[in-house]
């Protein structure tokens, strides 16, 4: 599974934009992954919680890595997600797993949670389809 791991920071490292939030992938194996970020003031809204996009962009990153890693080279076609509550604490984390998957698509399930004083507190919930990108 570490090569797993070690193949999938080596793609985050190819994401301009995974680099310039902060993004690290933190777990990746068959059928699941995580990645966590640092909050920054950067990457706040005018009220002092971490702006929604930034959120969004862990749920679209962490749905897709749990997907290519049944499927391969994939990205995603869609997803859903619930803010349930303000993100605000030291670091966001977001764990995906496949719920569902077949030979060019699978569906799957993110959530992403606020730290704050080492505990956890559900930010958001999200599921999304994940499509294999076709050879050419």
């Amino acid at each position: 599974m570490e090569d797993l791991l070690k193949f999938g920071r080596a793609i985050l490292e190819f994401q301009p934009f995974s680099k310039l939030v902060g993004a690290e992938l933190t777990s990746f194996e068959a059928g699941s992954a995580e990645i966590s970020l640092p909050v920054r003031e950067e990457l706040k809204q005018q009220h002092g919680f971490v702006h929604g996009g930034v959120v969004s962009y862990l749920v679209d990153n962490c749905l897709t890595y749990a997907g290519g890693s049944v499927l391969g080279d994939s990205v995603t076609t869609e997803y859903k997600i619930n803010f349930v509550r303000p993100a605000i604490g030291d670091t966001l984390i977001a764990r995906s797993s496949v719920i569902s998957s077949g030979k060019r698509v699978a569906v799957c399930e993110c959530r992403v949670f606020a730290v704050k004083d080492e505990q956890e507190t559900l930010v958001a919930a999200a599921q999304g389809t994940i499509q294999k990108v076709e050879e050419r």
